[in-house]
Order: C-alpha cells, then structure tokens, then sequence
C-alpha cells in the first residue's frame, strides 16, 4: 500500500478507525525528512495491512499544531485509535520494522486499561 496524504478532513476518520495507522509529519524543506521518505515508502509497500500516512505540516500546521509537533519529521503509531507511539526523528528501516513488529504484538486489551487509567488520574 502506498503512503497516503492526510489532511484536516481526513486525519481524524484515519488516525481513529481500526487497525494500524503510521503517521510521519514532515516538511519539504526538511533533509531529514527527505531522507526518511523512501524508507517510510518501502516500509508502506512490504505492510499492506498497515495505514501509512504522511502530514506535511506546511500544508496541514493545524493537524501539526492538535499533535503538539515540535520537529519534524516526528512518527507516531495509532492502533484502533489510540496512541502508542510518538517520537521525533527519522528511523533507520530495521528499526522501523521492528516498531511496526512490536505495535502488531502489542495487547490491546491491557493498553486499553492503561489508557483509562491514566485518564483517571488525570
């Protein structure tokens, strides 16, 4: 499956629907960025079950903003909506397969109770 652009209209129904979502904000005039492209692309191709969506946070600041991205590129995972993985900086393809290994292994079930519990807290 290929990468697919996100936009204000289309991020929330992506980002909060079943399965796994990848998300990677990033911006033309960014090298790393850039460089990280094509591994995202590749890794896009090799997992057709997995959503792999990109946010140009020049064309889209108000979904960057929502995220609270500070740097780009920044990756996040969603899995059935929720949010289990955020981190700035562009991943090497070993590494970025192993994330999309440990997101597909993680037990929903007992994230979701971390998730309430944190609530909770809150």
């Amino acid at each position: 499956m290929a990468t697919v652009d996100l936009t204000t209209e289309t991020f929330d129904e992506t980002i909060k629907g079943d399965g796994i979502v990848f998300v990677d904000y990033w911006a033309d005039w960014c090298g790393p960025c850039r460089r990280f492209a094509p591994t995202y692309k590749a890794a896009s191709e090799k997992n057709p079950d997995v959503t792999f969506g990109k946010v140009d946070t020049e064309a889209e600041p108000e979904i960057a903003q929502a995220a609270n991205i500070t740097a780009i590129p920044t990756l996040m995972a969603f899995r059935d909506g929720i949010l289990v993985f955020a981190q700035p900086g562009m991943l090497p393809a070993t590494a970025l397969e192993e994330l999309i290994g440990k997101v597909r292994d993680l037990d929903m079930d007992e994230v979701r109770r971390s998730a309430e519990n944190e609530t909770a807290d809150q």
